[in-house]
């Protein structure tokens, strides 16, 4: 009888073995690459191989998991790999970018060539690029004229500040347009690329109805208003407004071709 006895158990810790040992050995392959925590799991090990209780197998299996999951974290901080506690899978959400292949052939051709022009990914852009069409649209304005104000004043950069205060993609004063930015949450929200772009375009939709012209509209959206001269403003985006258009028409425009010659004059005014 004790025979049989002493059978049963030790056919019931083989197989408290086996099921502890199948569950583990994956994780300490992944996490455990050091003696200590192997010594450690052994000596767990041996105590519930002993006592061969479920209950018990179970308690402990959540135990050294939990604790080889903590060195690992530990090791990553002590060799400099933050990252692992800093793990945000939904940190995307909060990108400004597409695939292409949401594109129309139309935007995609003109994304490509901002790409190439500005030295900047084509995954953002190509966000910018619907935003322009879609705002563009609302606004009675082309999209290649507010992709290419984008072009001439922040080179596409979204952080861009100027010495007058103006800031992000179409440089707009948020100072004086504090307004605008409340229903998205602030004045921070300048230098969100999306929110950026939506002002600037309602910005200069209000130049140009006050002006009476695209043109004049343009030198109210510098602040050249009141001014003989807007530094050859106008001019420049005008010109890449007429580049990407052909871009956008299924022409082949070189992305280094030059607008028109000079630099922009910074000037301070309606942006």
């Amino acid at each position: 009888m004790n025979t049989l006895r002493w059978r049963n158990r030790s056919h019931a810790a083989l197989r408290a073995a086996g099921i502890f040992t199948r569950d583990v050995a994956h994780g300490l392959l992944e996490i455990s690459h050091n003696s200590l925590a192997a010594i450690g799991l052994a000596v767990i090990a041996a105590t519930i191989f002993v006592g061969g209780n479920p209950a018990v197998l179970a308690q402990a299996e959540g135990a050294a998991l939990g604790w080889l999951k903590m060195r690992q974290e530990a090791r990553a901080d002590a060799e400099g790999n933050f990252l692992a506690s800093m793990a945000e899978p939904q940190a995307v959400a909060r990108a400004t970018a597409i695939d292409p292949s949401q594109l129309t052939r139309q935007q995609a051709a003109v994304a490509q060539w901002i790409s190439k022009r500005y030295r900047v990914a084509k995954e953002p852009v190509g966000r910018l690029v619907l935003e322009a069409w879609s705002v563009g649209q609302r606004a009675g304005l082309a999209p290649t004229l507010i992709l290419a104000i984008m072009g001439v004043e922040s080179s596409f950069n979204p952080f861009a500040q100027s010495s007058a205060g103006a800031q992000g993609l179409m440089q707009v004063l948020t100072r004086v347009h504090d307004d605008k930015y409340s229903p998205f949450g602030g004045l921070h929200s300048a230098f969100d690329p999306v929110t950026n772009l939506r002002v600037g375009v309602q910005v200069l939709k209000d130049c140009i109805q006050r002006a009476g012209s695209l043109e004049d509209g343009l030198r109210y959206y510098v602040g050249a208003s009141q001014l003989p001269d807007d530094g050859g403003y106008t001019a420049r985006v005008l010109a890449e407004h007429e580049l990407l258009e052909r871009v956008a028409q299924g022409e082949h425009v070189s992305s280094s071709m030059p607008a028109v010659p000079g630099e922009r004059v910074a000037l301070t005014g309606q942006r």
